[in-house]
């Protein structure tokens, strides 16, 4: 498999899937900022632009994050990282959709790339961003409650959680709630995350 990659962007969640399933992979880094992303051969491969972006042995290319998580996990069942028992296994789901679809795309896309919403006005789409983004740590945070992890045990929905936290508390200088800063710590604990941060040169 190989994977489309940008050091710190959401792919930092696929790449611990990876990681953690222990899968031979290829990593291919694209820079972001240069615009590599709209560029060939990449935007022939994904015409999308945009990263994490899979692709299988079988050359078929998988795109969007809850569906490369999904692919993942699925054909590596022993990695435990779809739960078993259905209600859990909503909770990982509803909370990976929930990071992705709205932490990200809505809040800090806004953070990001204010031009995008409001070209006129970027203070008042950064703090719009900014809200958002607080409310969906608010609502994560009671989803998350006294467990170690959104499903109880590891799963896809806290890879999702992670990747927001991170960009929160590491990129933003946010300030976590105590449990989702609680959930960072450990998370930044795994071996599967320590060697996907060293390997995209990152830092926490």
């Amino acid at each position: 498999m190989k994977l489309y990659y940008a050091p710190g962007a959401c792919s930092m969640g696929i790449h611990i899937v990876l990681e953690e399933i222990g899968a031979s992979y290829e990593l291919v880094k694209l820079d972001l900022k240069a615009g590599e992303q709209y560029k060939p051969p990449f935007s022939e491969i994904n015409p999308k632009s945009k990263v994490p972006t899979l692709i299988r042995d079988d050359g078929m290319v998988l795109t969007e994050y809850p569906v490369i998580a999904h692919y993942l996990a699925e054909t590596h069942a022993n990695s435990g990282l779809l739960p078993s028992e259905i209600d859990a296994s909503l909770q990982s789901a509803a909370a990976m959709d929930y990071c992705v679809s709205t932490i990200h795309m809505q809040g800090f896309a806004r953070l990001f790339r204010p031009e995008n919403f409001a070209p006129g006005n970027l203070d008042a789409a950064k703090e719009q961003g900014r809200q958002m983004v607080e409310k969906g740590f608010a609502i994560m945070s009671k989803m998350l409650g006294t467990k170690e992890y959104v499903a109880g045990s590891f799963s896809l929905g806290d890879t999702a959680l992670f990747y927001v936290e991170f960009w929160g508390a590491k990129r933003m200088g946010m300030t976590l709630p105590a449990n989702l800063a609680a959930h960072l710590d450990r998370m930044l604990a795994r071996p599967a995350v320590q060697r996907m941060l060293a390997q995209e040169g990152l830092t926490a």
